[in-house]
């Protein structure tokens, strides 16, 4: 970002998914970076050559919401909406990052509270709103950022899947996740005024004011972010009753 001296100006750099699309425009923003498409065609074939076929469909589906989240428009939604950034970041820290963790091979148990608290101070750090400029404003900082937020979010869920007590400690560590999460979804709901300068402008093209969408982006955070964490809870839960129960048969 960089400020006009004489005008008192600021202005906004463009972010790497491109500026803020009209609504009109947003169904042709794909973004074919051929950079982008090159890494992402590589993980996949590095996946097809990795996985079991019966770990396919899940390689799929975690390939396929990154496509989602920088290829298809909502990379261009999130340069113009606070809650189109935060549905991106829900997108990869609660539902991609867990498909990735169940491909990783979990043999050995990892302790839970240092991922836990990594994957949480990166998402709060991220969403300081300096950071979050400054991660917008340069290319090198924006998928620092990405990369951060995927690589801490695969290291908790994998410590989820692999816990040590088993039961108890996954819940527990997921109930603190969506704590955590939630608190931040709260604070953006219920902040006085908009925190960030590059979604000053774009959100009223979409019949939003900048705290409106800054409010959407908390609740999204507050509230739809959570289901992936009660499925899989609900999922966790009952595969250790069902290994109680047999365990019990026999």
């Amino acid at each position: 970002m960089q400020r006009n001296a004489r005008e008192g100006t600021v202005a906004i750099n463009i972010p790497y998914c491109g500026t803020a699309p009209d609504p009109v425009d947003l169904l042709g923003r794909w973004n074919l970076d051929p950079w982008l498409l090159m890494v992402l065609a590589g993980l996949g074939l590095a996946l097809a050559l990795r996985v079991r076929n019966d770990q396919r469909h899940i390689a799929v589906g975690a390939m396929a919401l990154l496509v989602v989240a920088f290829v298809s428009p909502l990379c261009a939604l999130s340069s113009g909406l606070f809650a189109a950034r935060t549905l991106h970041h829900v997108l990869l820290v609660a539902c991609a990052a867990p498909l990735f963790a169940l491909l990783w091979p979990r043999d050995r148990p990892i302790g839970m509270a240092l991922p836990f608290a990594a994957s949480t101070v990166t998402l709060w750090l991220w969403h300081v709103p300096a950071f979050y400029t400054a991660a917008l404003d340069h290319h090198a900082l924006y998928w620092l950022m990405q990369a951060s937020l995927l690589g801490t979010a695969i290291w908790f869920w994998r410590a989820i899947f692999a816990a040590r007590s088993g039961l108890p400690t996954a819940m527990v560590a997921l109930a603190a996740a969506v704590g955590q999460m939630g608190l931040l979804g709260a604070l953006l709901t219920f902040a006085p005024r908009a925190l960030y300068p590059h979604h000053m402008l774009a959100p009223f093209a979409y019949g939003l004011d900048p705290l409106r969408d800054q409010q959407l982006a908390g609740l999204i955070m507050w509230v739809p972010a959570m289901i992936p964490y009660a499925v899989i809870a609900c999922v966790i839960a009952r595969r250790a009753w069902g290994t109680g129960w047999r365990q019990q048969a026999a």
